[in-house]
């Protein structure tokens, strides 16, 4: 094993990394997806998933064998995504942040949205916990609009100061909030996922006076 391997834990294959490749998955996240929805019970047959920031596809996956033919996935990323799409699922390659991207609502109103989405990291911890942040709060947004009353969110967020305002912000628009780390989240990593459950109705603006 070379040093640089040897001292970045991210470079080194796992048994969850392992585990993927036997199953098909271009990446281990999926485990961390799995347990999620073990834990909240959040994916069910006939299901519209919205999934941002879907490459490499793993989470795209899974949600599309969970919902089965019945359910519908829409996946989103900037990047390609290399694994062949599921025919209950549509890749779309843009903004998966864009509240202005009309493509996300093609299977809106949604039942889950999922984030995994994380900043690339520089090594100033202060200043990746403040852009995790704030893709945080801008997948939640689409969350905000796009999830029907009653559903779910799932988003990933480093621990940092900004983590209690962004469990402040789920709980304003989901009735329970709960924090999580899979048992597939490395040790040496400070991410965990902010799921929201029970999405309140959106209360429309107040005509003007």
């Amino acid at each position: 094993m070379s040093k640089a391997k040897a001292k970045n834990p991210y470079k080194r294959a796992d048994r969850f990394t392992v585990a993927a490749k036997q199953q098909g998955y271009p990446a281990r996240s999926v485990f961390k997806l799995e347990e999620i929805d073990r834990r909240v019970r959040l994916l069910r047959p006939g299901m519209k998933v919205l999934d941002l920031g879907a490459s490499p596809g793993s989470w795209m996956l899974y949600a599309s064998q969970k919902i089965g033919k019945n359910g519908n996935v829409l996946a989103v990323d900037l990047k390609p995504i290399e694994v062949p799409t599921p025919e209950n699922a549509v890749f779309v390659q843009g903004d998966a942040l864009s509240l202005e991207n009309e493509a996300l609502s093609m299977f809106a109103p949604y039942d889950v949205v999922l984030s995994d989405m994380a900043p690339n990291t520089t090594g100033n911890r202060l200043g990746d916990q403040t852009r995790s942040f704030e893709l945080f709060l801008r997948a939640l947004a689409v969350a905000e609009k796009l999830a029907k009353p009653g559903g779910a969110f799932v988003g990933k967020i480093f621990m940092g100061e900004d983590f209690p305002n962004a469990k402040k912000a789920v709980k304003r628009v989901f009735d329970e909030e709960r924090a999580l780390r899979p048992e597939g989240t490395r040790a040496t990593s400070y991410e965990l996922f902010l799921v929201g459950l029970g999405k309140k109705p959106l209360i429309p603006p107040a005509p003007p006076a």
